[in-house]
């Protein structure tokens, strides 16, 4: 069955749009005559927007109760990208709220995917930590250095996204992935 959890997430409301926020970075301020401030940086779980307020100490900010699903892709229905439970619920979510998701997102990927809901409406996708993607296309390597050390660029196969891997590796070799720094990790044996 479906994995569903609830997460919380401190974000702020604003009363003109209504918009929920998440917190990515906080900084405290003191001076000697002015009250304290909290400077945050935040971005709209519905638009992907960034700004970057100053609230006073006192103010209030809400919690967002935020639910997850594990999902994985389906297809794309243009402008939406299809992703499906266990039991083949369809959720479509935007291409703008979708990031850099798309430079590993392919037909007939198997990839268990965490799809992230607000008010019942799917409004963001997070890709598996580590992935494993076929290189398209790279350079053949240079003879005598198999230290990993001198890297190229490869590109992947099914979204021909770029990234930069160890000499060693080949075109139709199978990588692993960090997606969340878009680096290599290691060649996978087929």
């Amino acid at each position: 069955r479906p994995h569903v959890a609830s997460i919380s997430v401190t974000a702020r409301k604003s009363s003109s749009n209504n918009n929920p926020m998440v917190v990515q970075k906080t900084e405290y301020m003191k001076s000697g005559r002015n009250a304290s401030v909290v400077k945050m940086k935040l971005k709209s779980l519905l638009s992907n927007s960034n700004s970057e307020p100053t609230f006073r100490a006192d103010d209030r900010i809400e919690d967002v109760i935020l639910d997850r699903k594990e999902c994985t892709y389906s297809y794309f229905n243009d402008p939406m990208y299809v992703f499906v439970d266990e039991e083949f619920n369809p959720y479509d979510i935007e291409k703008e709220n979708m990031g850099d998701v798309l430079n590993y997102l392919v037909d007939g990927m198997e990839d268990v995917c965490q799809v992230t809901f607000y008010n019942g409406k799917a409004i963001s996708v997070e890709l598996p930590i580590s992935i494993v993607r076929e290189v398209k296309y790279t350079e053949p390597s240079v003879r005598g250095d198999t230290s990993g050390k001198v890297t190229k660029p490869a590109t992947l196969a099914g979204t021909d996204y770029e990234i930069q891997v160890p000499d060693f590796v080949q075109i139709g070799d199978k990588i692993e992935i960090d997606t969340r720094t878009n680096e290599f990790r290691k060649r996978v044996s087929s």
